[in-house]
C-alpha cells in the first residue's frame, strides 16, 4: 500500500517540553521507531508539523531589526529542511542499509484572494502581554490577537491548492524512495500574472496539506499520528467517547476543536470522500495498530455504523 503519514507538531516536541535539539531529536528516534515497520512494509510518504520550530525562528526574530527579519515562507523552508534531516537520519539509523530517503522543500500554491489573507487567525510564535504585543503589531505590521490568557502573532491560513514538487515527488515513491515533505503545511507561494512565484507570509494547515499530498498520489491511506489515542466525540465532557470506525458523514455530526482536532477530521474526511481511501487518526506509537484498525479512530467509506472503543483509558 501507498500511505502517507502527517506527524503532528506534539508528536514531535510534547507539550511542556523545552525547544532543544536534544528533545527534538529524541522525540524522532520515538517516532522513527514507530514508523519503520510501515516503511519497511509499505510505500511511505511522511510530512510533519512545524509550530515549535517557527515558533522559535520568530521569537529569535523579534530581536533583530525589522528588515533583518526573515519572512514566514523562508522560515518554513528553514524548518522543513532541519526536521526533515532528523526523520531522514534516525529512520535510516532503524532500516536495514540500502532504503533510500529524500528530503524536500515543497512549495504549496496558495490563493492570493483566499478570505484567510484578510481575516488572519492562525497564532504562530512566543505569548505576549497585551502592551508588548500591541507594540509589535505596531512597529512590525503585525495582525494580533488573544490566544487564551495572552496575546500571539496571528497570521493567515490559507487553503492548499497545488503542490508545486508532485511530480518529483511521484517519481521517487515510484522509485522506491521514503519521502518526507510538505513539512509544516509546505512553503507558501503564490502564482503571479506573469507566471513567476512569490513566497506569502502565511502558515497552511499541515493536516489540510496532508490531504492533498495524499489525494494526488493516489494513496491508499493517509495516517494523522499525534500525542491523543482517537478522536473522542464530546471531548472534555463527562460523555466523551472514542470513536472507532466510521463514515465521514457520521464523523462530521459532531464538533471537534478549530486548533487541534478540527482541522485533522476536516481533512480525513476531505481525504476518505475524494479518493476513496481510508484516513486515520491516532497516537504515534499506535501508527501499526491504527493501519490494522485495532487503534485509532478510523474513516472510512465502507462503514455501515459508527462504532465505538468499549472502554476509555483508565475508566
Amino acid at each position: 500500500m501507498r500511505v502517507v503519514i502527517a506527524l503532528g507538531g506534539n508528536a514531535l516536541l510534547h507539550r511542556g517540553e523545552s525547544l532543544t535539539s536534544e528533545n527534538q531529536r529524541r522525540n524522532v528516534q520515538i517516532a522513527a521507531a514507530a514508523m519503520s515497520p510501515i516503511a519497511a512494509e509499505h510505500e511511505l510518504v511522511i510530512s510533519h508539523g512545524n509550530g515549535p520550530q517557527v515558533g522559535l525562528l520568530a521569537l529569535q526574530g523579534v530581536a533583530s531589526a525589522p528588515d533583518e527579519v526573515y519572512p514566514l515562507d523562508i522560515l518554513d523552508a528553514e524548518t522543513e529542511g532541519m526536521i526533515g534531516y532528523l526523520i531522514e537520519q534516525e529512520l535510516a539509523n532503524h532500516l536495514p542499509a540500502g532504503c533510500r530517503f529524500a528530503t524536500l522543500l515543497t512549495q504549496i500554491e496558495v490563493d492570493i484572494t483566499d478570505p484567510a489573507f484578510r481575516r488572519p487567525t492562525k497564532p504562530i510564535g512566543p505569548v505576549y502581554g497585551e502592551a508588548e504585543a500591541r507594540r509589535l503589531a505596531a512597529e512590525r505590521g503585525w495582525h494580533v490577537g488573544r490566544d487564551g490568557r495572552h496575546f500571539r502573532r496571528l497570521v493567515p491560513s490559507p487553503q492548499p491548492l497545488r503542490i508545486l514538487e508532485l511530480d518529483v515527488i511521484e517519481m521517487l515513491v515510484n522509485q522506491g524512495v521514503i519521502v518526507i515533505c510538505a513539512g509544516g503545511g509546505g512553503i507558501p507561494v503564490i502564482c503571479r500574472v506573469d507566471g513567476s512565484l512569490a513566497g506569502v507570509e502565511a502558515v497552511i494547515d499541515k493536516d489540510l496539506a496532508s490531504s492533498l499530498l495524499a489525494r494526488e498520489l493516489k494513496a491508499d491511506v493517509l495516517l494523522m499520528l499525534t500525542d491523543v489515542d482517537a478522536v473522542y466525540a464530546h471531548w472534555g465532557k463527562p460523555e466523551a467517547r472514542r470513536l472507532r470506525r466510521l463514515r465521514p458523514q457520521a464523523l462530521q455530526e459532531f464538533s471537534f476543536a478549530p486548533g487541534s482536532m478540527g482541522p485533522k477530521v476536516a481533512a480525513a474526511c476531505e481525504f476518505v470522500e475524494q479518493s476513496g481511501g481510508i484516513a486515520g487518526i491516532g497516537r504515534l506509537g499506535d501508527c501499526r495498530a491504527i493501519l490494522a484498525g485495532e487503534a485509532g479512530t478510523l474513516v472510512t467509506r465502507d462503514a455501515t455504523d459508527t462504532l465505538w472503543w468499549e472502554q476509555n483509558p483508565g475508566a
